[in-house]
């Protein structure tokens, strides 16, 4: 019997068998990566060069820009490199790395989703309370709490994960590398553990989606008691962006997860896990920015600082 110690690499699905696809596979994967550099960088850069943007809100958005950047970094680049040089192989260390970022980074934005559930409860119906509960050093207390859980999940995980006997070859279901992929390659009756550790940490993550949910019945409560219909429009732009990203990252990983085995396939898997793994940190900058008329006039600003000193700088050189 063999066990992880053996194995030295790990075969990742492709995600097409001719070169055509592969090809149209990296260019695909090439352009929503892009996006997400460039989306996710435009906020980070923003909020970080703007001192109107210096608020909590904004600060956990560019915590959330900064999951976001790592997430896809992990994961999208090495499937890229996999399609052009046409091969599926990944080391076991490479492998190890990605489960443990991939964990780690997942787990830090969902921590932080939870807390910015939080920011926008005390902002609507605790508005007299915002600056003393949110302070700026309870701000950065709370992300660093969201980085750190997500840190010691991941740590945790991985650790487990990696330490289980695997004897039944290196071939993953998948085109990254997953702790549900890598268990099922793992000798029967010795992933129990690792078993009894995502039980409990879905039970937390149920613990924070029902944080979330019902801090938005108490900001839905909140909203229909303002007289106004502005007040109530401009309170409901506030939280619609965090809501369709909460939306969209528990909707994909629930269904990725809790889906029928009748209608598992490796087909279907992969796609599910290209909307949850991929998608959100490619389209979370457009959904925060799409309504966000403040967010989108400092963007503005911003990109029309770049290309006026690029231009200077242009101007100056040819001088």
């Amino acid at each position: 019997m063999s066990n992880s110690s053996s194995i030295t690499q790990f075969l990742l699905l492709a995600f097409a068998d001719t070169r055509q696809l592969q090809l149209l596979h990296f260019w695909l994967f090439l352009g929503i990566y892009l996006a997400a550099l460039l989306g996710n960088g435009l906020i980070i850069t923003t909020i970080a060069c703007d001192q109107h943007l210096h608020t909590p809100m904004y600060f956990f958005l560019l915590n959330l820009a900064l999951l976001d950047l790592g997430s896809i970094s992990i994961t999208v680049p090495k499937s890229m490199a996999n399609s052009l040089w046409d091969t599926g192989l990944i080391s076991f260390a490479g492998c190890a790395a990605q489960v443990f970022f991939v964990g780690f980074l997942i787990s830090a934005e969902y921590s932080l989703l939870t807390i910015m559930a939080y920011d926008r409860y005390v902002a609507i119906c605790k508005p007299l309370h915002y600056g003393t509960l949110l302070g700026s050093r309870a701000c950065v207390h709370m992300a660093a709490a969201a980085w750190a859980t997500g840190f010691l999940v991941a740590l945790l995980h991985t650790a487990n994960t990696f330490s289980l006997p695997l004897c039944k070859g290196n071939a993953l279901d998948q085109f990254f590398c997953e702790i549900p992929q890598i268990l099922k390659l793992s000798c029967s009756q010795s992933y129990f553990r690792e078993a009894g550790l995502i039980l409990v940490s879905v039970c937390l993550s149920f613990g924070c989606f029902v944080f979330i949910v019902v801090s938005y019945v108490q900001i839905l409560r909140a909203v229909l008691r303002i007289p106004s219909e502005q007040g109530r429009h401009k309170a409901f732009a506030t939280c619609l962006p965090h809501l369709t990203v909460v939306s969209l990252f528990v909707s994909t990983a629930v269904f990725a997860y809790l889906k029928p085995p009748s209608i598992s396939s490796p087909s279907l898997d992969l796609v599910v896990s290209v909307l949850y793994s991929v998608v959100p940190p490619a389209v979370n900058p457009l959904i925060y920015s799409m309504r966000n008329q403040e967010l989108k006039e400092s963007i503005r600003k911003v990109i029309s600082c770049a290309f006026v000193n690029t231009d200077h700088l242009s101007i100056t050189v040819h001088k």
